[in-house]
């Protein structure tokens, strides 16, 4: 594809090679000396790039780039779109297989379809990258009509946006996009100055049994760790991937991330990952891995090799919220799905994304279906917001 207006080309590049590190961290959100945007780790240079480079994001894995690029008159680059042309639906967190199912049935074609997102992470971040310098509302409409056209021009069934936030959405949705919500839970640090000081902002119940929880998941001789920086060292990433290949392989039947990956990441980006790691009689035997942004952590990954009362919530849920009111951390965002958080001071929030519907009888169908489960995820949210483990005053 090959769009030109008297202001902007916009290309397609099969992959993140065509940008260098130093104008993708000219786009809002992926640097640290952003000045803009809070920073996001997810859609930094390094992390994508580390995910092609490794192999887990190619034609082969099912995760082929088709990364828009948008350059201004002088070339240089203005905006771009982290996307990838798919065979299957895997690594997405929004699902949409029964859609596929649908549209086969009929005598459609599903596969391959575009999907813009950060592969195998449910985590809300920039789809539309713009340039700080550049018009943010010219420049993402540029992008979601180029979309669109790379929708058409490929003549595949569909385009996904997904895990965008909402002036991503709002871009999308004018470009005629359809608009789907669903919901995660995260934890909001109220100028928290400890652990301790959370725990009194919730209900008495709620307080005494989170403690409980806690004082039991160490009750085995559990110590935690918090590595990062120059603390994950090679060793401390084979603990760690070995944690991952266990719990993944029992929970998704193939993980999709490979040990290239995480020394990687290792490497390019140490002090962003925060890992939390449970150590017990000298060893590690259990690990959560964390990506600090500008404002948030987020919690992905975990797993373990032995099995302890409450060793999950300890090392994914409840050291998270202590290191984001120790660092000043604005949130945490603990994943995809899990209402089990909510008694752990997470609370429901609402996730978007986008989806352009070529085919006018399937898109008639979903969107018919996204209206109604837009209302079911609000009433939702509602009902979990009742239950909050927090005190009424607070």
């Amino acid at each position: 594809m090959h769009n030109t207006t008297p202001a902007a080309t916009l290309t397609v590049a099969p992959s993140l090679d065509a940008f260098t590190a130093e104008e993708w961290a000219g786009l809002s959100g992926t640097a640290r000396t952003d000045g803009g945007a809070p920073y996001n780790p997810f859609v930094s240079h390094a992390f994508l790039k580390s995910l092609e480079e490794s192999g887990c994001t190619t034609r082969e894995t099912g995760w082929l780039g088709q990364h828009l690029r948008l350059e201004d008159v002088s070339g240089a680059l203005i905006g771009a779109v982290p996307c990838y042309l798919k065979s299957h639906s895997q690594g997405e967190y929004v699902f949409d297989h029964g859609w596929a199912d649908a549209f086969e049935r009929a005598g459609g074609r599903y596969y391959p379809k575009l999907q813009v997102s950060v592969p195998f992470t449910p985590a809300t971040g920039p789809r539309l990258l713009v340039g700080r310098k550049a018009n943010l509302h010219v420049a993402r409409q540029a992008l979601a009509e180029g979309l669109k056209t790379l929708t058409d021009r490929l003549g595949v069934s569909s385009l996904h946006v997904t895990f965008a936030p909402e002036e991503d959405v709002t871009a999308l949705e004018a470009a005629g996009f359809l608009m789907r919500t669903d919901q995660q839970f995260h934890f909001f640090n109220k100028g928290y100055t400890s652990y301790d000081d959370f725990l009194g902002s919730l209900a008495s119940r709620k307080r005494k049994a989170l403690r409980k929880e806690r004082r039991s998941a160490c009750e085995a001789g559990i110590e935690i760790d918090w590595l990062t920086g120059s603390d994950l060292t090679e060793a401390v990433w084979d603990d760690f991937f070995s944690f991952y290949m266990d719990t993944g392989s029992r929970k998704w039947g193939r993980p999709y991330l490979n040990r290239r990956f995480f020394s990687m990441i290792g490497e390019r980006m140490a002090d962003d990952i925060l890992l939390i790691m449970a150590r017990r009689g000298g060893r590690y035997v259990a690990g959560a891995i964390n990506f600090i942004g500008g404002d948030a952590l987020y919690g992905r990954n975990w797993g373990c090799i032995e099995h302890h009362p409450s060793l999950h919530f300890e090392v994914c849920y409840h050291q998270a919220i202590q290191f984001a009111i120790e660092t000043g951390l604005k949130r945490v965002e603990a994943g995809a799905q899990g209402e089990h958080k909510l008694a752990r001071g997470y609370l429901p929030v609402v996730t978007r994304s986008a989806h352009y519907i070529a085919h006018p009888g399937l898109r008639r169908a979903i969107a018919d279906y996204l209206a109604h489960e837009r209302e079911d995820v609000e009433t939702m949210g509602e009902i979990l917001a009742e239950h909050s483990p927090y005190r009424k005053e607070a």
